[in-house]
């Protein structure tokens, strides 16, 4: 778990310097109506923040857990478009390192505690962390227009 924390407070660090640097009209730009903006993506991130901090808490007391979302009906109703691209770099800045501390404070053995997440599947905290950051990049690498992260 030690090297997930790591991993992820290094990508705090790097792409919030990097997302603080783009324009907010290349935020708001939807490519097509029904597309995500970059801002909207970035929304996205904050939902996956926030549904896995609930898996990484919850999942340490009961067994299995069941947490699913819809993640385009959380875009639609936080409404991203309109948010104040600074004030959500910050959320997400946010809930990320609090993730951290949920993670650097989690025991060994409950890392191994499973939730069952929107593929029916369960899965340790431990391995949802890791599938977390994988997540993570592959939709910041789009948001900055880098080279693609895949994410299966």
């Amino acid at each position: 778990m030690k090297q997930i924390i790591e991993k992820l407070e290094k990508i705090i660090a790097e792409y919030s310097v990097r997302l603080r640097a783009i324009d907010d009209d290349i935020y708001a730009y939807k490519p097509q109506p029904e597309k995500w903006s970059k801002k909207e993506i970035l929304g996205h991130l904050v939902d996956s923040a926030q549904n896995n901090l609930r898996r990484f808490i919850v999942s340490q007391y009961e067994e299995p857990s069941y947490i699913v979302y819809n993640q385009d009906k959380w875009v639609t109703i936080s409404n991203y478009q309109q948010y104040q691209i600074r004030d959500l770099i910050e959320l997400w800045i946010l809930l990320n390192k609090h993730i951290c501390i949920i993670l650097a404070n989690t025991p060994t053995e409950m890392a191994m505690r499973e939730c069952i997440t929107n593929n029916q599947q369960p899965h340790t905290i431990e391995w949802l962390a890791g599938d977390y950051i994988k997540h993570l990049l592959h939709h910041l690498h789009q948001v900055l227009e880098l080279e693609e992260v895949d994410y299966p």
